[in-house]
């Protein structure tokens, strides 16, 4: 299918709704034509709708609450742009989430609801826009995968080598624990196994904050883990407002692992689809957002403050002290497990799916042969997991590429994108013929391989409209040269971490 805006008899169904009022005597527009069984159907659906504003502020924070690589990018770019840029991202990251809660809310209805990501990107652009969703989301999964094991790995080296750093495993094998542990947790293809250690793992997280902060207080940094991860040598800490000599590309992988922080929006869609009132979310997201710049703020502040330019980019691994560097790497262990399980989880599902059932034609998850496919499945994603874990050692750079890969794109890129599609189309299609019967698609007057359609569906509804459709193309252009430089950036940062630091490509050295 060709990269253009193509209006579906699909879209047109979904869009339907958004060209008139629903009356009081009507009751519900999208129930004309059904049966009234399947309306039975869609009114339990509703009632099932639970979740409060509350467990929206519970479920972004429970997804992104994890500030250990804050430190690391206030320390690449200096304490006041450090500052300055979380601030900033914050903002446009709240601004995004309104856009996509604004999108949800024209787009979703009983008939055709909206539950992921996806879904929006097919309906506002064009089904291309769905599979190249589809396709960043298994990448940002399975790089995160990865991570995590990468920082497990790094983790459990530090444990080995005790207090005197004698003891010694080699790197990689400690990175293959971690991947032959995913394997096993990768078996289970259900989620609510993981609810409750998912609620365990923030408050971990929070004791490794308040823990790795006192100790490092009282000790000094770890200067061996600076010499073999940056090739940093001994000397006084140095807390700068602005680093003027740092190289650009260090400068923006250090930005794009504050991107990090605000990496939830792909699962906005699903959180608004399962809301009583999915109106109250920007209030829940708004919180979230609130409390998450302010914990990374706070943290990375403290400890930029404390340790400088030796602060690692998993903060814990930093400390000299050997037991509070064991307790943060312990606590850290099971919550990079348990985050390993459930996004092990979530990539493999999405490229089964997409895979698997949609492109191959394969057997349903469920089934036995679908039992069968998803390990086959299991031992090939934490492969590749572990290849990228133990071929990238260096968390900072590995974090970058994918805030630039992934996470960027489905805060930043997508919905201005998906924003400038719908209104697009709504205005393209005002010379169209008027909706009037209900699963029958209007007649188009022209197409989108016409540049009348193009001119009419940018330049029509008024100077306001037209107004914002500027502003959302800016946007756009604005967030994929800045995720352009991303890449870049950390491309060139994996390059100089291979080469500066201690630690190789699959090699026996760790990295810290």
């Amino acid at each position: 299918m060709s990269l253009t805006l193509r209006l579906s008899t699909r879209n047109q169904r979904n869009l339907a709704p958004i060209r008139r009022r629903t009356t009081a005597s009507s009751k519900f527009d999208e129930y004309v034509g059904l049966s009234e069984h399947d309306q039975e159907l869609l009114t339990a659906r509703r009632v099932l709708r639970q979740a409060g504003w509350a467990t929206v502020f519970y479920l972004v924070t429970c997804d992104i609450l994890g500030p250990f690589n804050a430190p690391f990018s206030i320390a690449s770019i200096g304490m006041a742009p450090g500052i300055c840029l979380y601030i900033l991202f914050g903002v446009v990251a709240f601004i995004s989430g309104v856009m996509i809660h604004r999108i949800w809310l024209r787009l979703d209805s009983a008939r055709y609801p909206i539950v992921l990501y996806g879904d929006m990107c097919e309906r506002t652009v064009g089904s291309w826009l769905k599979y190249l969703s589809a396709f960043l989301q298994c990448i940002q999964l399975t790089i995160n995968v990865g991570l995590i094991c990468l920082t497990n790995g790094q983790s459990l080296s530090q444990i080995i080598a005790g207090p005197n750093g004698t003891g010694h495993l080699c790197f990689s094998v400690t990175v293959l624990i971690w991947a032959l542990v995913g394997m096993c947790i990768g078996m289970i293809r259900g989620l609510g196994n993981f609810s409750i250690l998912a609620n365990a793992s923030v408050w971990l997280n929070l004791l490794i904050i308040f823990i790795s902060i006192g100790f490092a207080a009282r000790t000094p940094p770890n200067f061996a883990a600076a010499l073999a991860s940056s090739n940093l040598m001994p000397g006084p800490v140095q807390v700068l407002a602005t680093i003027p000599d740092q190289p650009l590309f260090v400068q923006i992988n250090g930005v794009f692992n504050m991107v990090f922080a605000y990496g939830g929006a792909m699962i906005f869609p699903e959180i608004m689809a399962e809301m009583r009132r999915p109106r109250d979310f920007v209030k829940g997201m708004a919180l979230a957002q609130l409390l998450i710049v302010t914990v990374y703020l706070a943290y990375g502040i403290a400890l930029y403050a404390l340790q400088g330019q030796f602060v690692q980019a998993q903060s814990y691994t930093g400390l000299s002290l050997y037991s509070g560097q064991t307790i943060c790497n312990v606590m850290g262990i099971i919550t990079g497990t348990i985050a390993a399980g459930l996004y092990g989880n979530i990539g493999l599902k999405v490229i089964y799916r997409i895979i698997v059932e949609q492109l191959f034609k394969g057997p349903g998850l469920m089934t036995f042969r679908g039992r069968i496919v998803w390990s086959l499945s299991v031992l090939l994603y934490w492969s590749v997991a572990f290849i990228l874990g133990s071929a990238i050692p260096s968390v900072g750079a590995l974090t970058g590429l994918l805030a630039a890969m992934g996470f960027f794109h489905f805060t930043y890129t997508f919905p201005p994108l998906m924003m400038l599609g719908l209104d697009m189309q709504l205005d393209a299609a005002l010379e169209d013929e008027p909706f009037t019967t209900p699963g029958v698609a209007p007649r188009q007057i022209d197409t989108w391989w016409d540049f009348s359609r193009w001119k009419r569906g940018f330049l029509a509804g008024g100077r306001r409209r037209v107004g914002w459709k500027v502003v959302n193309l800016l946007f756009l252009l604005a967030s994929l040269a800045t995720a352009g430089m991303g890449l870049w950036a950390t491309g060139t940062d994996l390059r100089e971490a291979l080469g500066a630091g201690a630690a190789t490509s699959l090699g026996c050295n760790a990295p810290v």
